[in-house]
């Protein structure tokens, strides 16, 4: 579905990030793990040798416009492309707003906020020459019901969703789409940090019977991502299994 595209995926080195990159792989892109450091992208690319000329590994501050757009430009001129890029790094919270600090507030923003503009305006730049591509931001089912603890966490995703629709109104006329991807609870490294009541309370409340895997979450990027969605842009696609609050 994706043969001859060159995908980017930050936060790709484990969880949802890292299910994202083997279904790119498995469905014939060419792929860049990004990581927050380099010992992790090295990990992550060992388990990936059979695809060995198909994938790059980097690790930019996110943060950073000029880190950013050098290693941007870094595929580019491996791969001669950027055609999709996977907005997925991310951090959590779940601190009681009297505990707050303005840090960790500031932190959350700064990845999971900031870190979506950097890259997407260093992708669009690039597939604004080359004639489209498509930008797909993780958000998360808090981003529509909040949260009762971690205010930070539900503040940034409603942040990417309303960046997401804008983001697609703004480059819809350089034929690059811009949708998100809203997952409930799934198995991953930020869940199992959660405590076991909260995640047994929420999973049982899953019309589906069961949590989410990352598999089910990169399927829904690698739909949106292929020219299957040729007409879908601006969404924020819930995978959660019909969840609520």
């Amino acid at each position: 579905m994706l043969k001859g595209k060159t995908a980017i995926v930050t936060g790709g080195t484990r969880g949802i990030g890292f299910a994202i990159v083997k279904k790119y792989l498995e469905n014939g892109a060419n792929v860049v793990l990004a990581g927050s450091r380099q010992e992790s992208v090295e990990k992550a690319l060992k388990q990936l040798s059979a695809y060995e000329g198909r994938i790059m590994g980097i690790w930019p501050d996110l943060c950073d416009p000029e880190a950013v757009a050098r290693d941007f430009a870094a595929v580019k001129e491996r791969f001669g492309r950027v055609d999709i890029l996977a907005n997925n790094a991310g951090v959590s919270s779940r601190t009681s707003l009297y505990e707050y600090t303005l840090e960790e507030f500031s932190k959350i923003m700064e990845i999971n906020v900031k870190a979506v503009f950097v890259c997407s305006q260093a992708a669009a730049r690039i597939m604004k020459e080359q004639g489209g591509g498509v930008i797909i931001n993780t958000s998360s089912m808090v981003g529509e019901y909040g949260q009762p603890s971690g205010c930070g966490y539900p503040a940034s995703k409603f942040a990417v969703n309303g960046l997401t629709k804008s983001l697609a109104r703004e480059l819809a006329k350089d034929q690059i789409r811009v949708n998100a991807v809203a997952p409930g609870v799934t198995r991953t490294d930020m869940v199992a940090a959660l405590p076991q009541e909260m995640v047994d309370r929420i999973s049982a409340g899953i019309p589906l019977g069961r949590m989410g895997e990352p598999l089910d979450i990169a399927n829904a990027y690698l739909y949106l991502a292929s020219d299957l969605a040729s007409y879908v842009t601006g969404i924020t696609l819930r995978v959660d299994g019909a969840a609520m609050t």
